[in-house]
């Protein structure tokens, strides 16, 4: 069958298309992504302003469309950190509905680390043995433990690159005095759930997802997605700690000329690195490795599982 996948993150609002059947690897057949950033059209009470829901409504009914054009039989709609935390989420859930048909399911930070966690252990098997997943969104950084396909243990942290750029970066370049209060800020974060994670082992395995550490791995060495999807990529906590100190000395537009980062993304990188570099430095990561399905991947996943026979 063909499904689609509507991801309203905190940066883009994105629909993946992809042939799906039971018992096979899902295909991505066509890839629909428009740039929202809605973690930045916030008011100053946390509500997703009239603007915002506006293009939100918009941007999925183009999405739809393409759906329908593409001969979707289904779409599993769902959104993230920036619905989830606004203020105003039911009315903009509501309005969503009313004006496109989508009943937006709004998932918890919890189950979007658990089913990033079960694309990551589809992708890498049973063999990769005890899997430490890290994943950093728009809007919050998400880890999960396991050696399952449920992970033993996992939590969303608003650690996400655009709110934390947002909230304490306001500088281009950021001004050295608040680069160092972010990374004190976020530390303290990661360290209050090291503890939780450390009592079941050392991981044999560590992984990462999103478009934060996938463009961290290119800028230190890692093969573009030119090569496709099968080439190992990694990235070392050496090279990410060499590299964050010229991020922070970089203004947007210098970053942009990196290689793999994003025009969109240049503004977040180095909030994102930050969160990177703390999470492997205290989860004791000397280095991980990319997996090209994430939370996508997972809800399509959890979908096929629960196809009757």
């Amino acid at each position: 069958m063909r499904l689609g996948v509507l991801d309203v993150g905190s940066n883009t609002v994105h629909l993946l298309v992809m042939d799906a059947h039971p018992g096979a690897r899902p295909l991505p057949a066509h890839s629909h992504k428009a740039e929202l950033r809605l973690a930045e059209l916030l008011d100053a009470h946390g509500a997703v302003s009239d603007d915002g829901v506006e293009r939100l409504v918009t941007i999925i009914g183009d999405a739809l469309h393409t759906a329908e054009e593409k001969g979707c039989e289904d779409v599993l709609p769902f959104a993230t950190s920036a619905i989830r935390d606004a203020s105003n989420a039911d009315a903009v859930l509501q309005r969503v509905r009313e004006e496109t048909g989508i009943d937006l399911q709004v998932l918890s930070g919890e189950e979007e680390a658990r089913l990033t966690f079960l694309a990551a252990r589809r992708w890498f098997g049973w063999s990769a043995g005890r899997l430490l997943l890290l994943d950093i969104g728009g809007g919050s950084l998400e880890v999960a433990y396991g050696i399952d396909e449920e992970p033993d243990a996992a939590v969303s942290l608003p650690l996400g690159a655009g709110r934390l750029t947002a909230g304490w970066l306001p500088g281009d370049p950021p001004d050295p005095a608040d680069v160092k209060a972010l990374r004190r800020h976020v530390r303290a974060a990661i360290a209050r759930t090291v503890g939780e994670f450390a009592r079941f082992g050392k991981p044999d395995h560590v992984v990462a997802t999103s478009k934060t550490f996938k463009q961290l791995a290119r800028i230190a060495g890692a093969p573009g997605s030119g090569e496709g999807l099968y080439v190992e990529r990694v990235l070392s906590r050496a090279s990410l700690e060499g590299w964050v100190p010229k991020l922070a000395s970089m203004t947007a537009e210098q970053r942009r000329a990196l290689p793999g980062v994003s025009v969109g993304r240049a503004g977040q990188l180095l909030a994102g690195a930050l969160v990177a570099e703390g999470a492997m430095d205290l989860f004791g990561v000397d280095e991980l490795e990319i997996c090209p399905w994430a939370l996508r991947e997972g809800v399509i996943l959890r979908r096929l599982d629960h196809l009757p026979e």
